[in-house]
Formats: C-alpha cells, structure tokens, sequence
C-alpha cells in the first residue's frame, strides 16, 4: 500500500473546508434574498393597509400617534369626537377612539 503524503491530506483537508464555506455562502445568499423579498412584501401590506377604509369604532395599535391614525382613516376631528382623550400626546396601544371618515365631496 502507498503512503499518503501529508500534503496531500492537508489539501484534501482545505478543499472541504472551502466546499463547506462555499456551500454556507450558498445557503446565506438564498435566505438574504428570500429576506428582501419578505420586507417588500410587509412594506407593500402597509401601503395597503393604509389605504383601507377604518372602523367606526378604532383600537390604538402599537406605535400609533392621533396623527397616524388619523391620515389613514381620513379623519381630521378624532380629538373632537373622542372627549375621553384628554391630551392628544398620551395616545396608547388599546385605547378605543371613535372614527368619523371625513368625506370631500
């Protein structure tokens, strides 16, 4: 039987180390474009979602403002119509508000 150099093992030792480099590269640069892919798809959800009429009856989500909700339920008066809300800048998740759509005809 021959005798492997040991040169020969340690590049046979390299090569595999990069074939699993390479395939890691693989894996990762499948998964960051399925990623992009996804966050194009939220961004699009909430476009969308801002354009959808709202309830009568709203729900502070988290994040919201007065401000928010009101240019995506098109209602200018929510401070007005809602008497509960004593200081507009203390506007939490779960408050319920009422919403009247201000329509321009």
């Amino acid at each position: 039987m021959s005798s492997v150099h040991s040169s020969t093992v340690l590049a046979e030792t390299i090569s595999w180390y990069c074939a699993l480099f390479l395939a890691i590269m693989l894996v990762l640069s499948c998964c960051e474009s399925s990623e992009s892919d996804h966050n194009e798809f939220i961004v699009q959800m909430q476009g969308n979602y801002k354009k959808m009429a709202c309830d009568e009856i709203y729900v502070v989500k988290e994040g919201e403002t007065l401000h928010t909700i009101s240019e995506k339920c098109n209602d200018p008066f929510i401070v007005e119509e809602n008497p509960h809300i004593h200081d507009p800048d203390d506007v939490f998740p779960g408050l319920v508000i009422k919403i009247t759509p201000y329509k321009n005809h």
